[in-house]
């Protein structure tokens, strides 16, 4: 025989006989020997490609984190809008060992005891129970990251669903009052709240009077599913009460009315005045100072004074109110007041007067000066 193989590879042959030649395609079998044909091909490893980081896109994406439990112990994660029916007990976890949540600001505001929110090691729970169309809304969480007690919002580790609870018989998510106003800003947008429980649901704006349907068209107005009707840029023109109509599965319903007010007092620190019965009290008499706000219709003001004979603990009477007034036109404002009464006039009453007037975009301190005469 003229065949030798080396590690399965053709190295040649020595002391041929005469004649005979080796298949160019078989060799003799050695005994015992597999007889499945040996292969000569080369093949590459494959390299496993590894992402390069520098080359991705360095903004954290955004990774949902939420679930939310189904039938039979089953968790997935919810669209960005769900329809349950009302009744229904939900229930929602995302993970993370410090979690914050956000719901409907009506279960808040009841302080209602349906829901329940925990923090487990490993995920956040959130359970509403015996669910009805009031509780629809937007449900989301994300995670925290915390540095000692000061925590702040993960960005990239959110989630969140809009959920329709559909309850018969209330195709508009129920409204506390039979009447609301809104109110109509020129430097932002307003909002007339007719949402809707049915997703499918086709809403249409009314005025009351003259009675005619405000097209939705885009522009001016628009409806969000999630908001109501919108109003994008309010002017005094659109004032009056409207009303909203939703029609769904062959019925109707007809929202609660909404009366729109223009207000033309800017968003801002509260306008202050500050004003004395008198700057000069006789001994005996009787002394008011009068603190005064105009400011927007739905923006509360909280006072605060300081005053000569507070060290002493002298008596003084503070009686707050506020109201709306109409200044032509239909604008609307609110004009809210304070007024410190001293009775029996003392030397230790004479000197400044001074009162903080505040909301939720700041503070504005005034003064006046009592004298004793």
């Amino acid at each position: 025989l003229c065949v030798w193989l080396l590690e399965g590879r053709w190295v040649g042959c020595k002391h041929c006989i005469t004649g005979q030649h080796p298949p160019k395609n078989k060799r003799p079998k050695e005994p015992g020997e597999n007889r499945i044909k040996p292969t000569n091909k080369k093949v590459k490893p494959k390299i496993p490609k590894i992402k390069d980081r520098d080359s991705a896109d360095p903004t954290p994406k955004t990774q949902s984190i939420m679930t939310q439990l189904m039938d039979k112990g089953r968790f997935q994660k919810p669209a960005a809008t769900l329809s349950l029916m009302a009744g229904q007990t939900l229930e929602l976890r995302c993970k993370g060992n410090k979690i914050g949540w956000s719901y409907p600001a009506y279960l808040d505001t009841f302080k209602d005891t349906r829901l329940s929110v925990k923090q487990h090691e490993r995920y956040g729970q959130l359970t509403l129970v015996n669910s009805t169309a009031a509780d629809t809304g937007e449900f989301s969480c994300w995670g925290q990251l915390c540095t000692g007690y000061v925590c702040r919002r993960d960005e990239a580790k959110t989630g969140s669903t809009y959920i329709f609870f559909t309850e018969k018989g209330e195709l508009f998510v129920p409204s506390p009052s039979h009447f609301d106003v809104v109110y109509l800003n020129p430097d932002r947008q307003a909002v007339v709240p007719c949402r809707v429980t049915v997703l499918s649901a086709k809403v249409t704006l009314h005025r009351e009077f003259p009675a005619k349907e405000i097209p939705a068209n885009g522009t001016d107005i628009v409806y969000d599913l999630k908001r109501g009707f919108v109003y994008l840029q309010p002017h005094s023109g659109h004032q009056g009460v409207v009303y909203c109509k939703a029609e769904a599965g062959g019925k109707s319903q007809i929202s609660v009315k909404y009366q729109l007010l223009y207000a033309e007092v800017p968003r801002g620190p509260p306008s202050t005045t500050i004003l004395a019965s008198s700057n000069k009290v006789k001994g005996g008499d009787d002394l008011s100072v009068l603190c005064t706000v105009l400011g927007e219709p739905d923006v509360e003001v909280e006072f605060r004074w300081t005053y000569p004979g507070q060290k002493d603990e002298r008596p003084v009477t503070i009686q707050d109110s506020w109201r709306l007034i109409h200044r032509g036109l239909g604008h609307t404002t609110r004009i809210s007041q304070s007024v410190l009464s001293i009775e029996d006039f003392e030397t230790i009453d004479a000197g400044y007067y001074i009162c903080t007037a505040q909301n939720l975009q700041g503070q504005t301190t005034v003064a006046t000066t009592v004298e004793s005469s």
